[in-house]
Parts: C-alpha cells; structure tokens; sequence
C-alpha cells in the first residue's frame, strides 16, 4: 500500500503512539495527532486556538466544527503522493459523520481504520505505569527506564512525567468513557469494510510486524 489514508483507534493504553511514530516513519505519511493539533493551536494563538480556548476555559467541550476546522487545514499540507494518518479523532459517530463529510468535500477517502486491541487489565497496569516524555511527547513505560531515579525517555533522553489522566484514580473513568463513547465507531467502520483488529499484546516490533501485516 504505497499511498495510504489511515485512522488510528484504540483504549488508553493500547500504544497508538508508539505505533503511529513507526507508521509514520514507514510510509512518510502525514500524521496528525488532534491532541498536537489543539497544543499547536493554542501556543500560537491561532484563530482557532483562541476560539478553542474560550470553550476550554469555560470548562466546555470544543464543539466538534471547531476540531474538524482544525483537520481541514492541517490536510491542506497533503502532498498528493503522500498519504495521511489520524490519530486522536474521531472519537465518536458523530466525529466520524463529520470527518466523512470533510474527506468527502476535498475528494480524499479512508483505506483503513486500525483498531489496536487490549484486554483491560492489560490496559489498566500499561496506564498506571505509563509515562510521556516532557520533549518528543513519547509515551512509555516507567519499567523500561532502568529504574532510575529521574527516568529518562529512551527515544530523546528527555524527562519522563506522569500525566494527571495517567494516575489511578482517573483510569477507570477514561476507560469509560471510551467504551461510551468510541467504541461504537468500531461498528461504523466495520460495516464499511475499513476496519483491522490488530492484537496490541506482545512487544512493540510483534505489535508493529502485526500493522505491517495489515498494510499489505
């Protein structure tokens, strides 16, 4: 699959990230993570990021146009050789609707929904060990830091922290909210014949052969 259009999908915890960076560097693909999106767009005081922020400090959801705004311009950066990846969105039916709807306007479609699965202890002992790095924003394991006494990221030696959402008490309300809310999405592109379960146990060369796999 030279060129490819591809969403992300999965819980907390799944390994989205990691698996994005190494996708992303395969295909040469554009990636766009809505979380960097919003963070982009905030720090430069955008329009859109001003607009976002009016929401956020009422302490209010971003209404979705304002998300899919934010899409369509970063889409604008496509080359036409070059495909895309989508990390972060959309998260429910309705995002989904509105997504197909912006492909649709700019004659672009998606070739494959990655869903990375975890049973949900798994999920639960990944989150609560889980840390992200303050520089290149990986997410990782605080094992894999050798044990010492201020881990650093493996990828960029830059220093480890953990996020708020990453501490106990909050896992089990985003595990939640993601079987509320996302997981129905699976449906919807399941009946569309886009939709690749990928087993996100094991490793994260086994988990990426797996999406290599599912390219082909």
């Amino acid at each position: 699959m030279d060129t490819s259009n591809i969403i992300l999908v999965g819980p907390p915890g799944a390994g989205k990230g990691t698996q994005a960076i190494m996708l992303r560097e395969k295909l040469d693909a554009l990636y766009i993570s809505t979380g960097d999106l919003f963070r982009s767009h905030l720090s430069n005081e955008t329009d859109l990021g001003k607009e976002a922020q009016k929401y956020m400090s009422a302490g209010e959801l971003v209404p979705d146009a304002l998300t899919i705004n934010m899409l369509s311009q970063e889409l604008e950066k496509k080359a036409d050789d070059h495909g895309f990846i989508l990390d972060g969105f959309p998260r429910n039916v309705v995002q989904a609707d509105a997504l197909s709807e912006l492909l649709d306007r700019k004659d672009l479609s998606i070739d494959l929904v990655l869903f990375f699965n975890v049973p949900n202890d798994e999920l639960v002992r990944r989150l609560s060990t889980r840390y992200t790095c303050k520089v290149c924003q990986a997410p990782q394991n605080i094992n894999e830091s050798e044990g010492n006494a201020t881990p650093k990221c493996n990828l960029c030696e830059g220093e480890l922290y953990q996020r708020s959402d990453d501490a106990p008490e909050s896992i089990k309300r985003r595990l939640d909210v993601y079987d509320e809310e996302t997981k129905p999405i699976l449906n919807y592109y399941e009946e569309q014949n886009l939709l690749t379960e990928i087993n996100s146990v094991g490793s994260v060369e086994e988990v990426f052969t797996r999406v290599e796999g599912a390219l082909q």
